[in-house]
């Protein structure tokens, strides 16, 4: 259970993470790419920060991740300047594929084709674990 202020310093930390991220994506004059901060949790020690990314296209994602976290350095720095009157110590930034959106479109899709379970009983046994 998060308390109120791992939640304020997490919605802190998303919206200036939002801010860097696009402001590099912009600056660097890449276009059809956009990344969105889903969700920052931090610890309760408040010394390291999970930070969720959305990317889409999803093609570009696991390039993507692995730019962001060789520059993980120069975005905690950025996220120093921005928090410095609002957090003494900037927490450790950890980078993830949040997949929510793939994985709600998946179960979508399942029951709108022909892969629905519902309709189709067949797939029930192929969908079963050994």
């Amino acid at each position: 259970m998060e308390t109120n202020r791992q939640k304020k310093i997490g919605s802190l930390l998303q919206n200036d993470l939002v801010d860097i991220l696009q402001g590099e994506v912009r600056k660097n004059g890449i276009t059809n790419l956009i990344i969105s901060v889903s969700k920052v949790n931090v610890t309760t020690d408040l010394s390291i920060a999970k930070v969720y990314l959305s990317i889409f296209p999803n093609e570009k994602a696991p390039e993507l991740l692995n730019a962001i976290k060789t520059n993980t350095p120069l975005i905690k720095h950025d996220l120093a300047q921005r928090v410095k009157q609002q957090l003494r110590r900037v927490p450790n930034l950890m980078f993830y594929i949040d997949d929510s959106l793939e994985y709600i479109e998946k179960i979508d899709r399942a029951l709108t084709d022909k892969e629905n379970p519902i309709e189709n009983r067949d797939l029930l046994e192929k969908r079963k674990k050994s």
